[in-house]
């Protein structure tokens, strides 16, 4: 593997330890270094050898890296997971004159384990090559090449590989957030310490707990939005029959062919947020709304009444204090003034009664609502109205003049499928997962989830400038096979991974 190193000369605080801590298990090669402050002027350099070594003999003939000291944060990269290091400082103008031999050791998981796990690079990037890009599915950060370069350790006493994770991704304050669903929520910093933990305790749901799901961010004030759940009890009685995958509970049975009418608890989303110290700021729950809509009169693909309508993305404005929700089951996003919580506008089709479901034209069940720098909405449409048919699309929408709730279709990229034997295209359907996010230069990054995980960067003018499949090996059929990921999330600016890695270390 190329080792890739570079320094840090900016200006930056004087770290009085020295980094990593002694004998520390790291869960990441890309490392930060405070070597210990020289009393003297000359010419250093800081050596690192693989393996745990106690003689200055032993360690001279182990040397593999060597970066130029020049201040006391230096970051380079050692090659591999699951190995010892030791390293010192040297004056490379007095040879053999050596300071104290320090050591550390970088950890494993079946993430960065390339036996196991990869992601296999299908287009190289050029543009983007010293991105970095955090892939859910692995609970992995990797360069552009493939290399996994981090992992996300156990956290909170929750193994790592057990439960789902969803939206793992870097903070507005050089932090991660993730959330493992329907448990709880996160915050952490590079060494996977515990910063923010939400506090789950069901003051908005009304249950023991909120339920988080799908989507989870750390707001530029230092508060934290997250999507819950609350299970409401709907006020019109229908048939047990209904209850479609689950999604909605009856109280007193769980039988799915009796035709005898009931009050069905039905889960809506909610949105809520939280101040540094977990009190709840501001919420807001779809129910109040869905309660007056026309989703009494939306029937599913059986023909049975469906109202469980599946909060699954969100986007805050935070400029123009505006929240944008995506409902998957309804194909429809509604316009949400904030503090208020009125509705402004709902945007896909208006259900009718005893009118069968027609479409709204633009998208179907889709993923990741945004709102772009320029003011568009995009978003990751899903595409399975046309069952199997179409591929998933990005589309880019132009909100309505005042007195009018038609979006306006302004751009459009159709997902390809790559390395793939393409008479297999009816069987690559994509109905969960997925999602897009606007880069710097308005490029986007975009991962295409479910049976078929393409995570790629593609150009305002639908140019694919990098693209990879993330896969985990199967020793049964001994051969490749995709891992589900749904969402990706890129570190473009060298400035944020810098401050990613310092601040793992800030008292």
């Amino acid at each position: 593997m190329t080792v890739s190193v570079f320094l840090l000369i900016a200006n930056h605080q004087v770290l009085s330890q020295v980094l990593p801590k002694e004998g520390s298990v790291l869960n990441y090669r890309l490392i930060g270094f405070s070597p210990p402050a020289l009393q003297t002027t000359g010419s250093y350099e800081l050596q690192i050898a693989t393996g745990n070594y106690t003689s200055f003999d032993s360690f001279k003939k182990n040397i593999s890296l060597r970066l130029p000291y020049k201040n006391r944060k230096i970051i380079g990269e050692v090659p591999l997971f699951g190995k010892a290091y030791t390293w010192t400082v040297a004056d490379v103008q007095k040879k053999g004159v050596n300071g104290e031999l320090h050591h550390f050791s970088t950890g494993s998981t079946n993430g960065v384990d390339t036996t196991l796990t990869r992601l296999r690079v299908l287009q190289k990037a050029t543009k983007y090559k010293d991105a970095y890009v955090f892939l859910d599915g692995t609970r992995v950060l990797y360069d552009m090449d493939g290399n996994a370069v981090w992992y996300l350790p156990d956290v909170d006493g929750t193994h790592i590989e057990k439960p789902i994770l969803r939206d793992l991704k870097l903070s507005p304050a050089g932090t991660i957030t993730f959330l493992f669903e329907e448990l709880n929520a996160y915050e952490v910093n590079y060494n996977g310490d515990v910063l923010w933990k939400a506090p789950n305790d069901g003051k908005i749901s009304g249950y023991t707990s909120e339920m988080y799901h799908h989507e989870f961010t750390r707001l530029a004030n230092g508060h934290y939005m997250i999507l819950g759940c609350e299970l409401e009890q709907w006020n019109m009685k229908m048939p047990s029959a209904t209850d479609s995958s689950f999604t909605i509970f009856h109280e007193g049975s769980r039988s799915r062919d009796s035709s005898a009418m009931r009050y069905p608890k039905v889960p809506f989303g909610t949105v809520i947020e939280y101040d540094e110290k977990g009190n709840v700021v501001w919420s807001w729950k779809s129910s109040d709304y869905f309660r007056r809509s026309d989703i009494y009169y939306h029937k599913g693909r059986a023909n049975r009444p469906e109202i469980a309508v599946h909060e699954n993305s969100f986007y805050f404005d935070e400029k123009d204090s505006i929240l944008y929700i995506g409902f998957r089951n309804i194909s429809r996003i509604l316009k949400v003034k904030y503090p208020e919580g009125t509705v402004l506008n709902s945007y896909g089709e208006l259900y009718k009664q005893d009118v069968p479901e027609s479409g709204n034209g633009l998208f179907c069940h889709q993923h990741s609502v945004r709102r772009s720098e320029s003011g568009y909405l995009y978003l990751y449409n899903n595409n399975i109205c046309s069952h199997g048919a179409s591929l998933p699309e990005i589309l880019k929408l132009e909100e309505p003049s005042p007195g009018s709730s038609d979006l306006k279709k302004i751009w459009a990229y159709q997902c390809t499928l790559e390395d793939v034997d393409t008479t297999l295209k009816g069987f690559h359907q994509f109905p969960t997962g997925g999602n897009v996010t606007e880069l710097p230069d308005h490029s986007l990054l975009a991962n295409m989830s479910t049976t078929y995980s393409k995570v790629f960067i593609l150009s305002d003018k639908k140019k694919i400038l990098w693209s990879a499949i993330p896969e985990k090996w199967n020793p049964v059929d001994k051969r490749w096979d995709m891992i589900y990921d749904y969402r990706a999330s890129l570190i473009t600016s060298r400035q944020d991974l810098e401050q990613l890695i310092w601040n793992a270390e800030k008292k």
